[in-house]
């Protein structure tokens, strides 16, 4: 009898115990970065310093949550893509050491990823960096709106669960279709990127039938809103999916490198969270997320932006890629040749400088096009005098772009030219005023600031040409010749040689300035290079050895006595003396 009386009360504490962790809820923390453009260290490889931010503090952040009585191991990280293009340690695995896992994986790997994302910058890097990336990472990639070409089957899995405590969390990813209006089709050939809502809704439906996920969370490699917008697709969709796609919890997003942390209520009234880490891991995202096993409501979360500059470098972590720093390090460090003179970005708003028509002579040596379109990519930078390093490459050329030849009648380089010059001057009626056309708003600041986008302001180099800066949009553009002399004919067809975000449609000039209907910038290509222009700028100085930067004055502001005083003027304004 008094045996089975012990056995009745052990029943009833079990009961009672299961009781009691039934009505505690499971607390799980998901944790996200996004653009992390190679930031994998606190240091700066191309300054020498140290930096802001990386991954070597995100690990840190993580084992603090993984040793914690609140989380342990309900602890998920994720991550939401271009990781694999930005800073000397993405690039050289990209590049060079193509034989080793690439740097980005065993980063994340190390960290315990078990969600990724591809960005439109690691499409970028080529399908054999990307897909390589891929096979090296520990963890699935998912990408529901990517689909192999002119097929309904996906490229990725469009989704992964991942379970904790019985709590199944479904993790949707998305890219944003707009990269295929930057990049070029070489480097995404057999894919297809479609509009992010509609393969939301496709793969919301099957999650919800197939799976039964107590958590949808969204990983999207793309804006807020805005952006580009056609009738095929959002650049930036992260809020309209949101809305309009019921089922999600939360949605991680990123690409625009803003930090941000907002709600909306969806078509069917319910609250979404919708969290942007901003790039470079100086933030990540945060979801504190508790799952009710009894009673309402069923779930509840609330997201947060944490700091990793609160955070020291994980020790272990820096140890354990101690090897791949040194690489790096040495790959930067490495002589390529020497220049006569320092050059500076900012001579390029006034006129013919040394430092675009160096890359005005590369395009036109690499390519043999007749024309080369180019514009400064840095707003204030400088290549030095002396040695020069592979460092210095990646200061002077910061993106990461191809090199194509393509056919453009004379009359549209003139309309393309006329649209570069029609943002980045003023129309002058007096000698006082201004060459460059600025944000009136800021001109009383201490920061004056240009109203256009520095990197749109194209030149030309292999044609002889007039920008008259008293007349309208429009009417500035004179060309006179070849810059050998030949004639240049509006209705003639030339080799012209562009970067492939402009020829892809970037910036507008080739469509709205030159009149080019998008979908015909493609058949307009005649050529591409598969690697990077900044990768043939190196070979390029590595062959030469010493550089002679010169400027090629193809081109002028006239009248000169009005444009040369007000260049002088604007110089002040915007860099002082």
């Amino acid at each position: 009898m008094k045996h089975y009386r012990v056995v009745c009360l052990m029943y009833v504490l079990a009961l009672l115990l299961g009781s009691c962790r039934e009505a505690e809820p499971v607390r799980i923390k998901i944790v996200c970065t996004s653009d992390v453009h190679g930031n994998f260290f606190p240091y700066d490889f191309l300054t020498d310093k140290p930096a802001q931010g990386s991954l070597a503090r995100v690990s840190s952040y993580l084992s603090a949550l993984r040793s914690s009585d609140a989380f342990g191991e309900n602890v998920i990280y994720v991550d939401n893509g271009d990781i694999l293009h930005g800073q000397p340690t993405s690039y050289y695995y990209n590049t060079v050491a193509l034989s080793q896992c690439h740097l980005a994986a065993e980063a994340l790997n190390y960290l315990g990823c078990e969600v990724a994302v591809l960005g439109n910058h690691d499409i970028e890097t080529g399908g054999h960096t990307y897909q390589r990336y891929i096979n090296d990472l520990e963890c699935g990639v998912v990408g529901g709106n990517i689909y192999f070409e002119d097929t309904e089957h996906p490229f990725l899995p469009p989704y992964i669960i991942v379970e904790r405590e019985g709590v199944k969390v479904a993790f949707m990813g998305l890219t944003t279709p707009a990269l295929t209006d930057w990049l070029p089709r070489n480097l995404w050939t057999g894919l297809e990127f479609k509009d992010m809502e509609t393969a939301a809704k496709r793969w919301m439906d099957y999650l919800h039938q197939h799976e039964k996920p107590e958590l949808v969370i969204g990983v999207f490699h793309s804006g807020y809103d805005g952006g580009i917008v056609t009738e095929e697709y959002a650049e930036n969709a992260a809020k309209s999916v949101a809305i309009n796609v019921p089922g999600f919890d939360a949605i991680f997003f990123g690409h625009i490198h803003q930090p941000h942390v907002a709600s909306v209520v969806n078509v069917e009234g319910d609250t979404v969270l919708l969290v942007n880490p901003a790039n470079n891991a100086c933030k990540v995202a945060a979801l504190d997320v508790a799952v009710n096993r009894s009673g309402e409501p069923r779930v509840t979360l609330a997201a947060e932006l944490v700091d990793m500059d609160a955070y020291e470098p994980d020790t272990a972590y820096m140890r354990h890629f101690v090897p791949h720093m040194e690489r790096v390090r040495k790959y930067v460090a490495k002589k390529i040749g020497e220049s006569t003179h320092e050059v500076y970005s900012r001579d390029a708003y006034f006129g013919p400088s040394d430092y675009v028509d160096f890359v005005h002579r590369m395009q036109l040596d690499i390519t043999k096009a007749q024309v080369s379109l180019a514009a400064p990519l840095a707003y204030d930078s400088s290549l030095s005098g002396g040695d020069l390093h592979v460092r210095d490459m990646f200061e002077f050329y910061r993106y990461e772009n191809m090199l194509y030849v393509m056919h453009l009648k004379g009359q549209e380089i003139k309309d393309y030219l006329e649209m570069s010059y029609g943002q980045w001057t003023n129309q002058m009626k007096r000698a006082d005023d201004r060459l460059l056309l600025f944000d009136e708003e800021t001109l009383t600041s201490a920061t004056p600031r240009l109203k256009n986008l520095y990197y749109n302001f194209d030149s030309a180099a292999g044609i002889i040409y007039e920008v008259d800066v008293t007349k309208p949009v429009g009417e500035r553009i004179r060309i006179k010749s070849m810059a050998d002399g030949k004639p240049f004919s509006l209705e003639a067809m030339y080799r012209v040689a562009v970067n492939s975000y402009r020829g892809n449609g970037g910036g507008e000039l080739l469509t709205k300035g030159a009149g080019i209907p998008r979908e015909e910038l493609e058949e307009r290509v005649i050529s591409s290079t598969d690697i990077d222009l900044r990768f043939y700028m190196l070979n390029y100085i590595e062959m030469r050895q010493n550089i002679d930067p010169q400027r090629l004055n193809h081109w002028k502001f006239v009248p000169e006595q009005w444009a040369n005083v007000a260049a002088k003027r604007d110089y002040k304004l915007l860099f002082g003396r």
